[in-house]
């Protein structure tokens, strides 16, 4: 990555917490928040078109989990880093996001600087 904002999709199908996370986000010039989406779907079709550096996506949602919409995600446009940002996670869904391609895990509880870093490091890979 160059010196520029990392670009980054949310994938979250709470809005309230995809709304909030988007305007905390926005607040830091490390980060450009390219595109928000509800499920699986709507990321796997705005990957193609916004090509973010980083998608953070959840990993319980209605249709696909986070790692069906990792594996989509990274089939759409290979060159993006997925981490996943979930509110719990078990070492299994652990391994299966991993295998899916995941770089990182993280908890919804995690201080925003952890995010932020994450997704900087991630869209530096």
């Amino acid at each position: 990555m160059t010196g520029r904002p990392a670009r980054v999709l949310l994938v979250e199908d709470n809005d309230l917490f995809r709304e909030t996370l988007e305007l905390l986000l926005e607040l830091r010039t490390e980060v450009t928040v390219v595109g928000s989406a509800a499920n699986g779907d709507e990321a796997v079709e705005l990957c193609t078109r916004l090509e973010p550096d980083v998608v953070l996506v959840d990993y319980r949602m209605p249709g696909m989990n986070g790692a069906e919409t990792t594996r989509a995600v990274l089939t759409a446009a290979p060159q993006t880093s997925v981490i996943c940002l979930t509110a719990s996670v078990a070492a299994d869904e652990i391994e299966e996001l991993r295998a899916a391609g995941a770089v990182a895990c993280i908890t919804k509880d995690q201080k925003l600087d952890q995010l932020v870093l994450a997704v900087c490091e991630a869209a530096a890979s």
